[in-house]
């Protein structure tokens, strides 16, 4: 009676093992990314910020970055923001806020993002109807990527696109990409999610 009772258990045991191994992304799929998250998005030149003191609203400025990178805060002066976190600069204020106002909370909010325009888009180039630059969205994919150059034109070799993705140390990471596939028999393993600075290539097919 134990066996009998305990084997409807190991099977569930052993099917969801199994799902679990088949459910796993592509061996060559670009890693997950969370992109422009507010702890890792790094400000630039010319990005509104806002600077708030809980209790001292007079305390409190938004501003754009200066070209030097700095910010102005009352009563502290200047403040490096550029290539820093806004924790970062928030955390930097309120040390500095330490020495005129007794337990100072600062929040440093970005509320205009305008220094990544460019960097913060996805690029579609090669055999497609119309080459693209488009501002990168949350959710994007390659598909949504190519469909907004208007497809793939008759001249393209769909199953030898590629996607090609900048990385922290300044090399490029190129996955492949089977568009055909995508496209005309719905296999969407190549469907990767985009990046910000991504850039999607199709190139024609050789006669």
């Amino acid at each position: 009676m134990k066996i009998t009772k305990l084997l409807p258990s190991a099977l569930i045991a052993l099917l969801l093992a199994a799902c679990a191994g088949t459910g796993g992304p592509a061996p060559d799929a670009p890693p997950a990314t969370a992109t422009m998250m507010a702890g890792e998005y790094h400000i630039g030149v010319d990005d509104i910020v806002q600077v708030s003191v809980w209790r001292n609203p007079e305390l409190g400025i938004t501003v754009p970055v200066r070209p030097d990178g700095r910010i102005t805060v009352p009563l502290v002066g200047d403040v490096a923001a550029g290539g820093r976190t806004p924790a970062e600069v928030a955390a930097d204020i309120q040390e500095k806020l330490g020495a005129y106002v007794r337990d100072p909370q600062v929040a440093v909010i970005l509320t205009d993002l305008r220094s990544h325009e460019y960097l913060s888009r996805v690029r579609v180039t090669g055999a497609v109807r119309q080459p693209v630059s488009i501002p990168y969205r949350q959710g994007m994919t390659v598909l949504d990527a190519v469909l907004a150059a208007g497809g793939v034109n008759e001249f393209a070799a769909p199953d030898r696109a590629d996607l090609y993705r900048r990385n922290d140390d300044k090399t490029t990471t190129t996955y492949p990409v089977r568009l055909d596939q995508i496209l005309n028999h719905g296999d969407l393993s190549t469907n990767f999610p985009v990046a910000p600075g991504d850039v999607i290539t199709i190139p024609e097919r050789t006669f």
